[in-house]
């Protein structure tokens, strides 16, 4: 009897130790899954959080305009950014239509407005985004002028004849000096474009016909000192269609496309010649 009972004693120990084991090993199969769980849903986190900084920035309102949607970054392309105003935000598209699968295509998060506009909103774009833009530019297309030659008044509306230039053609010379030289500080290796500012037509709201040539003829006297930077012609391509083309300042899509094919042409072309360059240097 005592025999028996030993025996269902050391059955009953080996009926728990093995009810352990099979309980640890569930702890650890649970903990793992949740640890897995965890690591997958912040994964998900981070690639939402990097869209919904880019949605915060832009803001709620014109993130619905497909000019501002979120570009994921494919690492193995390189990364271009578009600064511009109202012009550049309608050829925007147009150009990521011609350049798909050939580069990320960025623009900036907002109208880029005045000379003095650049260096603010691209640090601010820079800052906001900084966690998630882990690389660099490699061609910065930009443009500046059709707000710095508008007339506003005291009111910061529209008038030819009672305002005053937003910047004169000195002042412009200077910001976009400056704009070149943060550039060139921020993206030492990138390639900078500058499309000069597409025309004005006659009777233009707050806007002198004549003025984009001022404008322009200032900006290529600035960049005669940067002879490394490209030189996009968009007033050259847009004039003679201006009147099949403008809305105002604005233009209808036929020039809207034309306009973004021309941009993404010459990207294009400066990516091709700089991955030539680059393969002379390797020696490939």
């Amino acid at each position: 009897m005592q025999a028996i009972a030993v025996k269902r004693l050391s059955l009953t120990r080996t009926v728990r130790l093995k009810h352990l084991k099979e309980n640890k090993m569930t702890r650890v199969t649970k903990v793992m899954a949740a640890f897995l769980v965890c690591m997958s849903i912040s994964g998900m986190v981070y690639a939402g959080t990097a869209k919904d900084t880019w949605t915060d920035l832009v803001g709620k309102r014109s993130s619905k305009r497909p000019e501002y949607a979120f570009v994921q970054n494919n690492p193995a392309l390189p990364n271009v950014l578009i600064y511009g105003d109202s012009i550049s935000m309608g050829y925007t598209l147009q150009v990521r239509k011609k350049l798909k699968n050939k580069a990320n295509v960025y623009r900036l998060h907002c109208n880029g407005g005045d000379t003095s506009k650049v260096i603010p909103a691209m640090t601010k774009m820079h800052k906001k985004m900084a966690e998630y833009w882990l690389f660099k530019w490699d061609v910065i297309h930009f443009n500046t002028g059709l707000h710095d030659l508008k007339y506003l008044d005291k009111n910061n509306k529209y008038d030819t004849k009672k305002g005053k230039q937003v910047h004169s053609i000195e002042d412009y010379k200077k910001g976009l000096k400056e704009i070149v030289e943060y550039f060139k500080k921020i993206a030492p290796d990138a390639k900078i474009i500058f499309a000069t500012t597409t025309p004005i037509p006659k009777k233009s709201r707050g806007r002198i016909a004549g003025d984009a040539v001022k404008y322009n003829k200032a900006a290529i006297e600035v960049l005669k000192g940067y002879p490394e930077i490209g030189i996009n012609d968009l007033y050259g391509l847009t004039k003679p269609n201006l009147s099949k083309w403008s809305h105002g300042v604005h233009y209808m899509k036929l020039g809207r496309t034309a306009q973004g094919d021309m941009v993404a042409n010459t990207i294009l072309n400066t990516l091709e010649k700089n991955e030539k360059a680059e393969s002379g240097r390797r020696g490939d």
